[in-house]
């Protein structure tokens, strides 16, 4: 693209259709946008180039923006790349967009024939004056042909990849929940193959993520990825207030009643804001919502709730490391950097526990997921759909993957669903003709060659087996704390949970080393000044209620903490 030509877009926020023109005569170039700008530029951006590749590369910095190009007139003779084989290659980016040829007389034999190589739309004889009897009702026909295609422009974030890729679905999981929207598109189809080369690249790193400003990512990392896309990864301070590890349903309670208490709170997130909660489908016995509330949606609410009252919320930051510095708590993360503040509150929730079937391990994010129903439901519509799990995730991620799966079956191994779901949740599933419940079952073995393909189930009431035929298998088993990073620093019960307040004296611990002359508060751990909420804590009531509200009850305690500093 020639110096004095515009850049493809320089509204990052809003998408631009553009006419591309192509000729390798500075003159003729000049004067070919010059006519192009005088009538249309108002609705179009005019990309003016001086030779095929440049051409060429202005197309793929168009197509990684977002951008769309409604027409490319090109000239016939040019030397490396001609008018014709240009045409070839931008057909690759630019399927949809009108095709006109620039020719000398001498040349109208070629335009005839490049009407069957590349489709071509049209071919305009040189000179083109005066343009308004002979290059406006040309470019004129070939822009109301072109929009009767309804072809919009999208600014969005992209995503190739493949569809049994492990990482293609950490990458498509950590946007959903992250409240990014991005669009899918499969290596193999002509979209994807049309970001792949406008890319440069083969496909053989997957995925690849194209910002909505254009930057193309080949297998970017989470932190990567956070910061490329808007997320916020770097505390904007050294010291704070309040540190909340966590960002479920306790942590963002935790951080709202922080920060609009006036204390300098931040959140830190290794993933993603909601938790295990923000991964439901529907919450329906939530206070408030009598119609249900999904758990992105309830994540999101209070996330942007949290940040108007001043908190910070830093994501892809993993804290491997806690440490009590005089009156400072300081937690350090896996990249080495630490951050420090008055106070702490653990609020890291648990994760759902991995089957240990032969076959699971290999095809996790193949078609086995843990979690994951509401960026994979759209994939297996039609189909069969197995759950694992008998607690409300379950329950709640079976009903909505039942809207537009052939047949659900949960799969739990006790007796019943009754003893660890709600009872509207048990009632809703019975009621509905897709899901059925398989008790004393579980899975014993995963099957399948690159993705899921078969599960052997086991009856254990009887001993036998089953294999039957399965693509997708949702796993929502137990409450495992991510916790060990706490090993010798705050007293945890056998389970891993954190113990706090009453329950350290009453598991028995040895308090020898609490240094201070009172009892710990409610919700405060072995480390004076480091409180904990949520699912974490030992003996919690694993509910999201329950979470929000020992949130801010850990605030009002930190509040108590901070008065005898």
């Amino acid at each position: 693209m020639s110096e004095s030509s515009p850049a493809p877009t320089t509204d990052r926020t809003t998408p631009r259709t553009a006419i591309v023109t192509v000729d390798d005569d500075p003159a003729v170039s000049r004067s070919v946008a010059r006519d192009l700008r005088r009538r249309y530029a108002d609705e179009y951006r005019i990309v003016r180039a001086e030779s095929g590749a440049a051409a060429l590369d202005a197309l793929r910095e168009l197509k990684l923006r977002g951008d769309v190009v409604a027409l490319i007139l090109a000239d016939y003779r040019m030397p490396q790349m001609n008018g014709i084989e240009f045409l070839e290659q931008a057909m690759d980016l630019y399927p949809a967009a009108r095709r006109v040829l620039l020719t000398a007389y001498a040349d109208t034999g070629a335009a005839i024939d490049a009407i069957n190589v590349v489709d071509l739309d049209y071919y305009l004889l040189k000179p083109w004056d005066p343009p308004e009897e002979k290059l406006y009702p040309v470019v004129d026909a070939m822009i109301d042909s072109w929009s009767s295609r309804d072809v919009r422009p999208v600014r969005e974030t992209k995503v190739v990849g493949h569809r049994w890729s492990a990482r293609s679905s950490e990458v498509r999981e950590f946007l959903a929940r992250n409240q990014v929207p991005y669009r899918w598109y499969q290596k193999d189809s002509p979209e994807g193959e049309r970001l792949l080369l406008a890319a440069g690249t083969d496909g053989r790193s997957l995925p690849l993520v194209i910002t909505p400003d254009g930057e193309a990512l080949v297998a970017p990392t989470d932190t990567e990825l956070a910061a490329r896309v808007g997320l916020t990864t770097t505390p904007g301070s050294d010291f704070y207030d309040l540190i909340v590890i966590g960002g479920g349903p306790a942590g963002l309670g935790a951080a709202v009643y922080g920060a609009s208490e006036g204390l300098r709170t931040v959140l830190v997130e290794r993933t993603a804001t909601g938790g295990q909660a923000g991964q439901s489908s529907r919450i329906e016995n939530y206070l408030g919502f009598p119609d249900g509330v999904s758990g992105a949606q309830l994540a999101d609410r209070a996330r942007r709730q949290a940040i108007k009252f001043g908190a910070e919320l830093v994501t892809t930051r993993d804290v491997v490391g806690l440490e009590a510095n005089g009156s400072a708590r300081t937690v350090r993360f896996a990249d080495g950097a630490s951050l420090a503040a008055h106070t702490v509150v653990l609020a890291t929730g648990v994760s759902y526990r991995q089957l240990t079937a032969p076959g699971l391990t290999d095809l996790t994010g193949r078609g086995v997921y843990y979690g994951s129903a509401l960026t994979e439901a759209s994939s297996c519509a039609g189909q069969d759909v197995y759950v694992v799990g008998g607690a409300n995730s379950a329950g709640q991620a079976a009903v909505y993957l039942s809207r537009g799966a052939k047949r659900v079956t949960i799969l739990v191994r006790s007796k019943s669903i009754e003893d660890s779901m709600s009872y509207y949740l048990v009632q809703q599933i019975a009621g509905m003709e897709r899901i059925s419940v398989r008790t004393c079952t579980e899975v014993v073995e995963a099957q399948g060659e690159g993705h899921l393909e078969r599960l052997v189930l086991r009856d254990n009431a009887t001993g036998e087996t089953e294999t039957v035929e399965a693509g997708w298998l949702f796993v929502f088993v137990g409450a495992a704390p991510r916790t060990d990073w706490l090993e010798g620093i705050v007293r945890r019960d056998q389970h891993g949970f954190v113990l706090a307040g009453p329950d350290l004296v009453t598991d028995g611990a040895d308090l020898a080393d609490w240094t201070l002359d009172r009892a710990p508060y409610h919700l405060e751990t072995s480390v004076p000044g480091v409180f904990v909420a949520g699912d974490v804590r030992s003996e919690s009531a694993k509910r999201v209620a329950s979470a929000v509200g020992e949130g801010a009850m850990a605030v009002m305690l930190v509040h108590r903490y901070l008065e005898m500093l």
